[in-house]
């Protein structure tokens, strides 16, 4: 991120404020995001937009009181990494892998694929168009982040979708979260790209997966066979452990989450006796359905926090930059385009509401902090990363509030009929 967010986002002096001062806001927060989650299932407003609404509003309140507030960005890229290695985490459970099921997840995956190429190389000429000068590299690692679709806003969104619908939505996003990462991660691993370096990374990748089998075996272990109660959190922190380790041998670490969960979501089809016999299904099954359960809640939590944040940061002047607005409606509208070509002519898929579920969110943002100083592009106003971001989920609501499907079950359980 540029110094002029960095410098400007969130973190009062902390003596100026008390414990109970800092407890009210925080649970007031998860309290509203509660509420925004309730209000996303009846209106179809996504969520993540009444969180950036929130800390836009916040933004302005203490911009009119006068009241300077300040957060150090790593504050930003701790929650956001801790959201990254919860959503690949959560998407790995997600996909429930049977035979009925495979032409949906290879529809889906092939999607997410081919939508992420090209509009990663369409987004990287236009940005080389209108940044003349530019390394074509730089275009282009500014341009995957903005190609990724965020499951973190897809997942809470589709729920008033049909099955088939919900699936395909919920496996493209979670694909292209992980392809756009591990692009990502190729092109800023150094600064020579060749064959020899994609040779390095195939072969980084295939090390990773061998070690996932060893790293999903001793977290079942830590799951089903340990006795001592206190085991999630410590599994989510040895996945930790693993992806800042992993990282820092310039292995693809997240391919191991993924690995971790989609075989203890899927252990049904596994069928070697010996291992069936040590972990039965009954054992990973009741330990799946906790495990999902603790996984969903400290995503709500993370990104509850991470938008907010987020949305502090972002000052409404720049929408007032004609620039950032012809941009950002440039980048915008190559993507819907793309989009629509491979639904309605590659695919030949239904466009209602597949079209209009492209948003951004915490992938976009997240990797635009670990752009390498040398990969940056100083002519890059970061406005155009809202716009975004903002846009496409406007776009995600205009899609939602157009296509009538199923009854919403809210908090009490009553049903009623979407409008």
């Amino acid at each position: 991120m540029n110094e002029s967010w960095s410098n400007r986002a969130i973190l009062a002096p902390m003596e100026h404020l008390s414990a109970y001062t800092i407890l009210f806001a925080v649970c007031g927060l998860i309290i509203l995001s509660y509420l925004f989650s309730i209000i996303n299932r009846i209106t179809r407003v996504p969520s993540v937009l009444l969180l950036l609404g929130t800390g836009i509003l916040l933004r302005y309140l203490s911009d009119t009181a006068g009241l300077p507030f300040y957060i150090p960005p790593t504050v930003v890229e701790f929650l956001g990494t801790i959201g990254l290695i919860m959503i690949v985490l959560e998407a790995g459970l997600d996909l429930n892998i049977t035979k009925d099921r495979l032409p949906l997840i290879a529809k889906s995956f092939f999607s997410a694929l081919i939508i992420f190429l090209i509009s990663s190389i369409a987004v990287a000429l236009i940005l080389y168009w209108w940044l003349p000068g530019t390394p074509v590299i730089n275009c282009l690692v500014y341009a995957i982040p903005l190609s990724i679709v965020s499951s973190a806003v897809v997942l809470p969104s589709v729920h008033h979708l049909e099955e088939d619908k919900k699936e395909f939505l919920v496996y493209e996003a979670s694909f292209s979260d992980i392809i756009g990462i591990m692009v990502f991660n190729f092109f800023t691993e150094g600064s020579d790209i060749g064959f020899q370096e994609f040779a390095w990374f195939c072969g980084n990748v295939v090390v990773a997966i061998v070690l996932s089998v060893a790293v999903c075996f001793g977290m079942m272990w830590l799951l089903i066979k340990n006795k001592i109660e206190i085991k999630f959190f410590l599994s989510f922190a040895v996945l930790i452990v693993i992806y800042v380790g992993g990282k820092m041998m310039h292995l693809p670490s997240l391919i191991t989450i993924l690995m971790f969960g989609l075989v203890i979501s899927n252990w049904r089809i596994i069928k070697w006796k010996p291992l069936k016999s040590y972990f039965s299904d009954e054992n990973v099954e009741s330990e799946v359905q906790l495990l999902k359960s603790i996984t969903a809640e400290s995503s709500f939590l993370i990104r509850t926090f991470f938008f907010v944040i987020f949305g502090f940061g972002i000052g409404l002047a720049y929408f007032q930059d004609i620039k950032v607005l012809e941009l950002g409606s440039i980048i915008v509208a190559a993507l819907m385009a793309l989009r629509f070509v491979y639904l309605r002519v590659v695919h030949k898929y239904n466009l209602l509401p597949e079209l209009f579920y492209f948003p951004r969110g915490l992938i976009t943002i997240l990797l635009f902090y670990k752009i390498p100083d040398w990969q940056r592009i100083e002519a890059f106003d970061q406005g155009v990363l809202f716009f975004v971001i903002l846009a496409t989920g406007f776009i995600l609501m205009f899609g939602a509030l157009l296509f009538k499907d199923r009854p919403v079950v809210i908090a009490s359980g009553a049903e009623r009929d979407d409008v």
